[in-house]
């Protein structure tokens, strides 16, 4: 369970915890300062999930205006859709607004690998080089190749796994 933190900017009232938006909605409503007035402004906080809701928040620039959305999207995402929306929005620059449509239907590459040379590795091994005949693939500059991936590829970690990925 999602566990977020209502930090109100009045310095004259205390925030609250909450998990979802009709629970934030109901103590917002009766939250008062110490003069008796409604608080209306709240920082919102990330407290307690998984590492990879942690890091869709950072990525989603969770605020009160679109906390709701980030509670939908992280009960109806599976963890790719997160990956995804993480990397485009957090690395690549897209619009938010727009990977929140559909994740799937952005133009970024991503594959797990632990380094660029491994990345290199399996685009020869997948054939993006052309069949290399057996007695020639000794001879094969991993490094190299790897070099040149990194001019269009980067690296991230999230979730605790290694990403190399690709903004087109």
């Amino acid at each position: 369970m999602i566990k977020l933190y209502a930090n109100p900017y009045d310095i004259s009232a205390g925030g609250f915890c909450f998990s979802s938006e009709e629970e934030y909605n109901a103590k917002a409503l009766a939250l008062r300062n110490d003069y008796g007035d409604p608080v209306e402004e709240f920082e919102i906080d990330f407290i307690d999930a998984d590492i990879i809701d942690c890091e869709l928040a950072d990525a989603w620039r969770l605020n009160q205006c679109n906390f709701p959305d980030y509670l939908e999207k992280c009960d109806e995402w599976e963890d790719g859709e997160k990956v995804r929306f993480i990397i485009a929005v957090g690395e690549c620059g897209f619009d938010a607004d727009e990977a929140k449509k559909d994740p799937y239907n952005l133009d970024i590459d991503i594959y797990e690998c632990d380094s660029m040379r491994e990345l290199a590795e399996r685009f020869v091994d997948e054939g993006l080089f052309g069949d290399i005949p057996e007695h020639l693939q000794n001879y094969i500059d991993y490094e190299a190749i790897a070099r040149d991936l990194s001019f269009d590829y980067s690296e991230t970690v999230i979730d605790g796994s290694r990403l190399i990925y690709r903004c087109l």
